[in-house]
């Protein structure tokens, strides 16, 4: 029986619950950023179009006044969704500096816990292809499952063992909490019933 010194208590709820609010937050802000560019687009092409209609008995607009007016008409269009991006930029860079606050000064697993990972994974990817289903290639590296420059651990509940391809696509993006689930689900399959299958675990607000 392999037994795993750096493994905590089974903390998965706790742990999901906390990968969901940060997941969603981040999505949503993702979301609402989209929407507000597209207002902004939608909205200075629509006060760019032409819309002076020239009144019979007016004498007509100079240019200097046909500019001065379509200036007005793009500041009063675009003063709305202008101070959204304002505000979702600002709610951004507060989200990622308490990202680079809770960075573990410890940037890379030990031996020790590489060695303990692989194998706890058996020496294959513990990461998902399509469909769900664990990938079955070797694998090559220690990879943080909540990603270091959000402020995941350097810890064992934080590593999962990856392929070369997996650790690639999955870069620094935070997995879903469906993603979370599956995984330790895959894990009560080969995993020791001594072992912990909790993956996950952010460093603390300092």
């Amino acid at each position: 029986m392999t037994i795993l010194t750096d493994a905590p208590n089974d903390m998965g709820d706790d742990s999901m619950v906390e990968l969901g609010r940060i997941y969603w937050t981040r999505q949503g802000l993702r979301l609402a950023y989209s929407a507000v560019m597209v207002w902004l687009a939608l909205s200075l092409v629509t006060a760019l179009m032409p819309q002076a209609i020239h009144i019979p008995g007016t004498s007509p607009s100079t240019p200097g006044e046909v500019l001065r007016g379509l200036a007005d008409g793009v500041v009063a269009a675009v003063t709305l969704p202008g101070l959204a991006v304002v505000v979702l930029g600002i709610l951004a860079a507060v989200v990622n500096s308490r990202d680079v606050r809770r960075r573990d000064p410890v940037r890379r697993f030990t031996r020790q816990q590489r060695r303990e990972g692989m194998v706890r994974a058996g020496g294959g990817c513990e990461l998902e292809v399509g469909f769900g289903r664990r990938c079955g290639r070797p694998a090559e590296h220690g990879d943080h499952f909540y990603p270091w420059s959000k402020g995941g651990s350097s810890s064992l509940q934080n590593f999962v063992a990856a392929c070369a391809r997996c650790n690639r696509t999955k870069r620094a993006r935070i997995p879903s909490p469906g993603q979370q689930q599956r995984l330790e689900r895959r894990r009560r399959e080969y995993v020791t019933s001594a072992t912990s299958v909790s993956v996950g675990e952010r460093q603390p607000l300092p």
